[in-house]
C-alpha cells in the first residue's frame, strides 16, 4: 500500500506538468474554453433579454395599430422619457455612443439602469406613435447586461473591450435573426475602416449562442425573398453602381439631417424634456395630417410590401422624415430598421427607372443604405446574404461598397474612430472620431469669416 501511494501521487504530478506543458505551447485552446464560458453566459443572458423585447415590441406594436387614438399622447410619453432621463439617467444618455467610447478607452463600469431605461423608452415610443427601431436598445441593453460581467470575471481592460464587442454583437445578431452579421457588425461598427480580430472568437460566440436562445424563446423573425436575380453582366453591375450612389448620398443624408436637427433641438430648446414633448407634437400631427400610421414604429409590412409590388416613390423621404424628428427630439430606440424602410422603399422607387428587378434593388437598398449611415459594410454584405440568400450576393456587396464609400465621413454613430480614411482625400482624418470632424469644420468655416 505504502508503495502504491506515492506512485498515484507522483503520476497526479506528471499529469498536471504534461497538461501545463501542452498549454503553454497551445495557449489557444484555454482561451477558447475561457471565452466560450464568457460567451455563453453574456449571449444567454442577452438573448433572453433580445426575446423579451421583440415580444414586448410585438405587443405594443399591435396594440398601437388596434387603437390609433393612443398616438395623441405621444407628447405626453416623450415627457415621461426625458423626465426619466434628466433626472435619473444622465449616465447613460449616451446610448450607442457610450458602448463605442468603452470600447475605446474603458473607464467605470456601464451603469445597469441603461437596460431598463432604453427598455421603457423604446417600448413608449413604438406604444405611442414614434417612428423608432430596435438596435439601438438592444445594443444598449446587451452592453450594460454584458459589462456587469467584467468585474465577476476579474477582466483585464483589454478583455473588457473584447466583452462590449461581444455584447454588441450578440444584441444585433439575436434581434435580427442574423448571428454572422451580427458577430462582424460587433467587430466594425466602433473603427471606421479596421476590424479588431481579437474579438473575432468572442463577438462569433455570443452571436450564435444570442440566436439560438432567442430563437428558442419562439422569437419570429421576419422572412423577406427576392424573386428574380438576372444573371451578373457588365450592364447589371453597372445598374447596381448607379443604385448604390443613390443609397450612399441618401444613408448620408440622414445622418448629416439627423445630428443637425438633434444639434437645433438641444440649442434652442434648453429643458430636455421638452424636446420630445415638441418632436412627438410634430409627429402625431403629421399622423393625423396625412391619415395613416405606415410611416410610424418599425414599418415592418410596408418594408415586406417593397420586395413584391412598386409603392409611392416619396416613401422613403417620409419615413426619413419622421424618424429624424422621433429620434432628434429624443425619443428612444434606434436607426437601423428605419433604415432598413427607408432603403427598401428608396430601392423599390429607383425599380421606376433602373431596369432590374424590383425586389432585388429593395433588398440592396435595404443593406446598403444602412451600411452607408453605420460605416459598417462588411456586416451589412453577410446581412444580406443571411436574409436573402447567396444568389444576389454579388449584387448586395457592390451596393454596400459604393454607399459605405459615397457615404464619406458622415454617420449615426458619433463616436466612431476613423481608423483608416475612405479616400486619400479625408487623410487627415484618420484616428479622429467623427464628432470631431464637425467641430473642427465650424471651426475652419469661422476662421475663415474672421
Amino acid at each position: 500500500m505504502s508503495n502504491k501511494k506515492p506512485t498515484k501521487q507522483l503520476s497526479t504530478r506528471k499529469i498536471i506538468i504534461l497538461f501545463r506543458l501542452f498549454f503553454r505551447k497551445h495557449p489557444a485552446i484555454p482561451y477558447l474554453f475561457r471565452w466560450l464560458f464568457i460567451s455563453s453566459a453574456i449571449g444567454t443572458c442577452i438573448g433572453l433579454a433580445s426575446a423579451g423585447f421583440l415580444l414586448t415590441l410585438d405587443y405594443v406594436t399591435h396594440f398601437r395599430e388596434a387603437h390609433l387614438w393612443i398616438i395623441a399622447l405621444l407628447p405626453v410619453g416623450g415627457f415621461i422619457i426625458g423626465l426619466l432621463y434628466q433626472y435619473f439617467g444622465k449616465s447613460v444618455e449616451g446610448g450607442n455612443n457610450l458602448l463605442i467610447d468603452t470600447i475605446h478607452q474603458p473607464q467605470a463600469t456601464i451603469p445597469f439602469r441603461m437596460a431598463p431605461f432604453v427598455y421603457i423608452g423604446t417600448i413608449v415610443t413604438h406604444l405611442l406613435g414614434g417612428s423608432a427601431g430596435r438596435e439601438g436598445t438592444a445594443l444598449q441593453m446587451a452592453g450594460a447586461i454584458a459589462d456587469q460581467f467584467s468585474k465577476p470575471f476579474r477582466l483585464s481592460a483589454t478583455d473588457r473591450k473584447v466583452l462590449i464587442i461581444a455584447a454588441v454583437a450578440a444584441g444585433f445578431g439575436s434581434v435580427f435573426g442574423t448571428p454572422l452579421a451580427g458577430a462582424v457588425f460587433g467587430l466594425e461598427f466602433f473603427l471606421v475602416g479596421r476590424l479588431r480580430y481579437n474579438a473575432i472568437l468572442p463577438a462569433f460566440l455570443a452571436a450564435t449562442i444570442a440566436d439560438l436562445v432567442t430563437k428558442l424563446c419562439q422569437v419570429q423573425h421576419t422572412v423577406y425573398h427576392i424573386a428574380v436575380v438576372p444573371e451578373l453582366s457588365a450592364v447589371h453591375l453597372l445598374y447596381a453602381i448607379i443604385a448604390g450612389i443613390a443609397f450612399g448620398l441618401c444613408a448620408a443624408t440622414f445622418s448629416k439631417v439627423i445630428n443637425y436637427i438633434g444639434g437645433l433641438f438641444k440649442t434652442y430648446v434648453s429643458y430636455a424634456p421638452l424636446r420630445p414633448v415638441i418632436g412627438g407634437i410634430i409627429v402625431a400631427a403629421a399622423v393625423w395630417g396625412i391619415q395613416t400610421s405606415k410611416y410610424i414604429g418599425l414599418g415592418i409590412p410596408t418594408i415586406v410590401q417593397a420586395f413584391n409590388e412598386p409603392l409611392p416613390p416619396y416613401d422613403f423621404v417620409l419615413k426619413m422624415s419622421f424618424t429624424i424628428i422621433t429620434l432628434a427630439a429624443g425619443f428612444k430606440g434606434g436607426e437601423v430598421t428605419p433604415l432598413f424602410f427607408i432603403g427598401a422603399t428608396l430601392g423599390n422607387a429607383l425599380a421606376y427607372f433602373i431596369p432590374l428587378p424590383l425586389g432585388l434593388l429593395t433588398g440592396m437598398g435595404f443593406v446598403a443604405v444602412f451600411a452607408g449611415a453605420t460605416n459598417t459594410p462588411l456586416a451589412c454584405m453577410l446581412m444580406g446574404i443571411e436574409l436573402f440568400g447567396q444568389e444576389c450576393s454579388i449584387y448586395v456587396a457592390l451596393a454596400c461598397v459604393v454607399a459605405y464609400l459615397l457615404s464619406g465621413h458622415t454617420t449615426i454613430y458619433q463616436k466612431q474612430v476613423i481608423g483608416e480614411p475612405k479616400h486619400s482625400r479625408f487623410s487627415n482624418d484618420e484616428g479622429k472620431r467623427m464628432n470631431e470632424l464637425k467641430t473642427n469644420q465650424k471651426n475652419n468655416i469661422s476662421g475663415k469669416w474672421l
